[in-house]
């Protein structure tokens, strides 16, 4: 399979991407599969300009000269897609945003009907083959609320993508915590595995990947404890 992992982390160092990784090393875990990995901080993507030229031109092509054609050409081949992001004010950082605004010329300006009454714009790409994976992270103690408003628009924008939100991601890079971090790691990578294996993870797998590592309490005495 050829995979594409967006990851949209402005950091070297990400929590969320620490997850990914682990996830990774289970879905490849044979080294069979083709991982294409994009650091999009690094790369120069523009804002949509909303100029609709690439739906006058139709080649699946933005007509903004950046990096953003080369992530085209790899997300209409890719298999599978990734997109891997900490949550900024309940959803994309801007930079990532950036790249899913920028997919448009992955479709026509013709708008069809589906079968359960919504409309879509007509695909140039086939994008019924292509499996999205969702793996994003917050500092909150729990993921109730706080992941609803982008759990809406990754469901309206990809389907029904295999999403995975994580509480107490901080908390990865904290060596003092690796007694509940590592086991944590070792489930990312475990779900990754199954992942290869099914082209989906089950509800109890994503349950597990979900639960929060210490309890809510203790987590924020810790944050504050850090400021104090």
């Amino acid at each position: 399979m050829k995979i594409l992992v967006l990851n949209g982390s402005p950091k070297k160092k990400s929590d969320t991407f620490r997850l990914t990784d682990a996830f990774l090393k289970g879905l490849n875990r044979d080294g069979e599969h083709e991982v294409h990995i994009v650091n999009v901080i690094d790369q120069k993507i523009a804002p949509c300009h909303g100029c609709f030229g690439c739906w006058q031109r139709g080649d699946g092509h933005c007509v903004i000269p950046d990096d953003q054609n080369e992530i085209l050409d790899v997300y209409r081949d890719a298999d599978v897609i990734i997109w891997s992001f900490p949550l900024y004010c309940y959803g994309m950082p801007s930079h990532l945003k950036a790249v899913l605004d920028r997919t448009i010329p992955l479709v026509k300006m013709k708008m069809v009907q589906q079968t359960d009454g919504t409309v879509q714009h007509e695909a140039l790409v086939d994008f019924s083959r292509i499996h999205t994976v969702v793996i994003c992270g917050c500092g909150f103690p729990h993921w109730e609320g706080n992941f609803d408003g982008l759990k809406q628009m990754c469901k309206t924008c990809f389907g029904n993508p295999e999403m995975i939100c994580v509480p107490e991601t901080p908390m990865l890079n904290v060596p003092a915590a690796a007694v509940v971090a590592d086991p944590l790691l070792k489930r990312f990578e475990e779900a990754g595995a199954e992942y290869a294996a099914n082209l989906c993870l089950s509800a109890e797998t994503v349950a597990a990947l979900e639960t929060p590592m210490i309890s809510a309490e203790d987590y924020i005495r810790n944050v504050n404890g850090d400021l104090s």
